[in-house]
């Protein structure tokens, strides 16, 4: 079990871990050194076990909140997919009052060139 140096508020600790997982240790000894050191500026030195209690419960406090967000984000997502699911099963239908000349125009020169295809295709048949 490799031991790793960690500094926290100043302080520092040797603490164990499971082989691999030493980034892990300084990225969440990095988080609670952050907080340690907001509350060293604030108050000065204390006892570490004051110290690392306070910036545990400051770290939790913002767990805390992005749990609350978290959440908040999920239900959110949980509505906007029921209004998917709605609207595919039930699609908006739109109507248009009045064609545009130029749709029309262009349908029939399309229908007039399949039936001269149609045609040509009759006469080489026979």
């Amino acid at each position: 079990m490799p031991d790793v140096m960690i500094t926290i508020g100043g302080r520092e600790f040797e603490v164990g871990c499971q082989p691999g997982e030493e980034h892990f240790l300084r990225s969440a000894a990095k988080l609670l050194d952050n907080e340690a050191s907001v509350l060293v500026g604030q108050i000065g030195r204390m006892p570490e076990t004051r110290m690392l209690l306070m910036a545990g419960l400051m770290l939790a406090d913002k767990a805390a909140a992005l749990e609350d967000q978290l959440r908040t984000a999920e239900e959110r997502a949980i509505v906007a997919e029921r209004v998917a699911t709605d609207a595919r099963a039930h699609p908006e239908r739109i109507e248009v009052p009045v064609i545009p000349d130029i749709v029309t125009d262009t349908l029939a020169e399309i229908a007039a060139r399949a039936e001269a295809l149609a045609d040509r295709v009759e006469e080489r048949r026979a």
